[in-house]
């Protein structure tokens, strides 16, 4: 690439102007995706190792030869694509409140995502995560109420430090039971977190899952030369 910097796409949406750009890092000799958020910065290509993470930890807990799993938040598709390297799956719905993000899959505009949009196990859906949790209908609207094997969240920040104030009623347990209705018996919910583990939050899916795990997952920082760490929740309903 020639440029330093490049936006290759901008978008006002209702939660705030949602932009990809890419540029390249001169001290890295790499080309690194972002995705911002008005001024904030909500993803990078360079930490996707807890995006991916969440697939496996996830997918590790369900059991069962052929499953079918929501991806709650598409972002790069790192965690997308992750499930979709899980044998087992044999469907995949992506929930996705901004259609310029999916738009980006299709268009190729990802190439570590390549693939993801051409898989026939891929179902793109464009409705808000949490207010589909909170419906009557789920996240399959030909199938109302449609339960699935796993369900994968990586949209706010943290259960504290959410995207937009709507979003804050889904951590409680009364918003956990409601995503609980759409896991098949034993199914698995596997929620990212930029933050360390919230004892409040893992007491909250205790409520409601039998096994609650939330695991550190360290990953190199390229930008500070040391170490930082996400963490993953996984929660397995019961039967």
């Amino acid at each position: 690439m020639g440029a330093r910097f490049e936006e290759l796409a901008w978008r006002e949406t209702p939660i705030g102007a949602i932009s990809l750009r890419r540029r390249r890092d001169p001290a890295l000799q790499v080309e690194v995706y972002e995705v911002k958020l008005d001024d904030e910065y909500l993803m990078s290509s360079l930490f996707p190792v807890a995006e991916i993470e969440l697939a496996r930890l996830g997918l590790a807990e369900v059991s069962g030869d052929s499953i079918d799993v929501v991806v709650g938040g598409l972002g790069l598709g790192y965690t997308a694509c992750a499930a979709l390297g899980d044998p087992r799956v044999r469907s995949l719905f992506v929930v996705e409140a901004i259609e310029d993000v999916i738009d980006w899959h299709r268009q190729g505009l990802l190439p570590f995502a390549a693939g993801l949009a051409e898989d026939p196990r891929t179902r793109f859906v464009q409705a808000d995560f949490f207010a589909a949790v909170a419906g009557d209908v789920g996240f399959d609207a030909e199938v109302p109420g449609r339960r699935f094997d796993a369900v994968l969240l990586d949209v706010d920040h943290s259960p504290r430090n959410v995207l937009h104030p709507s979003h804050a009623a889904f951590y409680p347990p009364a918003g956990l039971r409601r995503l609980a209705a759409l896991l098949r018996p034993e199914g698995v919910f596997a929620l990212w977190s930029d933050d360390p583990p919230d004892a409040e939050f893992t007491s909250a899916l205790a409520e409601v899952f039998v096994d609650v795990r939330a695991h550190v997952v360290p990953f190199a920082n390229p930008l500070t030369g040391g170490e930082s760490a996400n963490t993953v929740y996984v929660a397995r309903a019961g039967r």
